[in-house]
């Protein structure tokens, strides 16, 4: 495979207030120094000014918010134009199975019709000017389900089993037609489920992790046998900056944490993990305040990634242990409160979602 290289100038990112754009926002200004970004994000539910508290302070000129929507296709060309975008790095995204349940329809229109706004503006924008790179993050979700063994690869099928992840299917098609189509240099990442500082409190790790310190039930679908594997956010960070600058266009690279899990061996590292840090004035275990409870429709058994391509052609390898990523986690969520307060304040008050039917 033929290696390319690329520098990114000017980046645009989307979805930089939400939980991956605000923690790849950090990462790439801190490892390309000369490089101007623009972070564009609608500011829904998930996405919080809060979550990128002193970036403006420590990068001055070089960073910039604009709160717009990318289904806004004149605005998402106005940001273009006035920034002379090279970069895209594409986050932006309804991402929550459960919500996607309760509204599909939020889902269909920015994941599918908001990528082909940005595909467009970038392809009128790399007519002009040859070295605009675009990268579209996606999931492991778009391939449904594995059994007990084996690993989703760049070519296993795709077979979504929620409103959320066919969306992102149907994104991920579209990124790869307008490269196959136009010729536009795309690059495409699908990952594993992310977890650390900045993720909105409605998703397992974080949800777990308040209510235990709150004293509240611990909702774990089914039996908790559904597994999953477990990257660090910081970890999906540096790959996404491997492929940016080393991709090469057309190809799509997974990114995995070699952390394979039930929801129930998470829920119990969580709960002992909490105990050590902040025991209950009871001396009890949170453990004991785990409530199995009827599983989400459509519910996969188990996703796990091959992670070899992105190993064997561009040398990226998680560094993170499981262990010592959900530690840190663990200590970030309960030294930052206030911030989980703040985002879900009128947001989200930790009542399950994902039950209509």
């Amino acid at each position: 495979m033929k290696e390319t290289t690329h520098r990114p100038r000017s980046m645009l990112v989307t979805g930089g207030a939400g939980f991956i754009g605000c923690n790849f926002v950090r990462h790439i200004l801190a490892t390309e120094p000369d490089l101007r970004l623009v972070n564009l994000d609608a500011l829904t539910y998930a996405g919080h000014l809060a979550s990128l508290c002193n970036i403006s302070e420590s990068h001055g000129d070089r960073y910039r918010f604009v709160h717009a929507d990318i289904r806004d296709l004149e605005v998402v060309r106005r940001v273009f134009s006035e920034h002379d975008i090279d970069t895209v790095v594409h986050l932006a995204a309804e991402s929550h199975v459960d919500r996607s349940i309760d509204g599909p329809l939020d889902f269909i229109d920015t994941n599918i019709r908001g990528t082909a706004n940005l595909l467009e503006a970038a392809r009128s924008a790399w007519q002009n000017r040859r070295d605009v790179r675009f990268h579209h993050v996606s999931t492991d979700e778009v391939f449904g389900s594995l059994g007990a063994d084996g690993l989703f690869s760049e070519s296993t099928p795709y077979d979504p089993s929620s409103p959320y992840s066919a969306s992102k299917a149907a994104a991920d098609h579209l990124a790869r037609s307008w490269h196959r189509t136009y010729g536009l240099p795309v690059t495409l990442s699908n990952c594993s489920n992310n977890y650390g500082p900045f993720q909105f409190p409605e998703k397992l790790i974080p949800l777990m992790i308040l209510n235990a310190v709150s004293g509240k039930e611990l909702p774990v679908y089914g039996e908790g046998a559904n597994v999953r594997d477990w990257l660090h956010v910081e970890d999906h960070c540096s790959a996404l900056g491997v492929i940016l600058r080393r991709g090469t266009p057309g190809r799509t690279y997974n990114i995995g944490g070699n952390s394979e899990r039930t929801n129930l061996e998470v829920v119990h590292t969580l709960c002992d993990l909490v105990d050590q840090i902040q025991p209950r004035s009871d001396g009890g275990s949170r453990r004991d305040q785990i409530r199995f409870v009827t599983d989400r429709p459509g519910h996969d058994l188990r996703y796990a990634i091959d992670a070899d391509r992105i190993k064997s052609e561009l040398g990226w390898e998680p560094s993170h242990t499981f262990e010592g990523g959900l530690r840190a986690t663990v200590e970030w969520y309960l030294a930052n409160q206030e911030w989980c307060e703040e985002v879900m304040r009128d947001q989200y008050d930790g009542s399950r979602l994902g039950l209509t039917t």
